[in-house]
């Protein structure tokens, strides 16, 4: 009889254990990264388009930011070795921001396949929430553009103050 219950617990303990690692959260290192090559031409205009917009708004030109670029490049990576636009793991990329640039704010935009800088900023402002990151209060931004091996483009810009 102890046999039996020595079983059925240790059943219910592998059970238990596959359960619960097929419902932990995805980590950052759970996917193995890809480093994609920056569409560089891309990432200028588009940084370019958006201070222009955002002149035209009466609202300051946003400052380059090493730390959020190297942030959004490392998100481009993750989201081309996943296959799909993400948000994941934001809260990882705001807290390092937060400490290594001192900011006091964060905010996020995503998206694939726009042909053209001007495609990209059309599609962000004509969404509610990106557009008010692209119009809100910051001060520094990194955009990088990258493209996977099937030529799709994948976009993140990081804003901060």
């Amino acid at each position: 009889m102890m046999k039996k219950t020595a079983v059925v617990v240790g059943k219910i303990s592998v059970l238990l254990i596959l359960f619960l690692s097929g419902c932990a959260p995805e980590e950052v290192d759970s996917i193995e990264k890809v480093e994609s090559i920056n569409v560089t031409e891309l990432e200028t205009h588009l940084m370019a388009s958006v201070n222009d917009h955002r002149q035209s708004m009466g609202l300051a030109t946003l400052h380059f930011s090493s730390v959020a670029y190297a942030a959004a490049n490392d998100h481009n990576d993750y989201m081309i070795s996943k296959g799909d636009l993400s948000h994941d793991n934001f809260d990882l990329r705001a807290s390092r921001i937060y400490a290594e640039a001192d900011a006091k704010e964060v905010a996020e935009n995503v998206g694939k396949n726009f042909r053209t800088a001007e495609e990209a900023l059309q599609w962000w402002l004509n969404s509610p929430n990106h557009k008010s990151s692209l119009e809100g209060d910051f001060t520094h931004t990194g955009i990088s553009v990258k493209k996977d091996s099937d030529n799709n483009l994948y976009y993140t810009q990081i804003f901060f103050k």
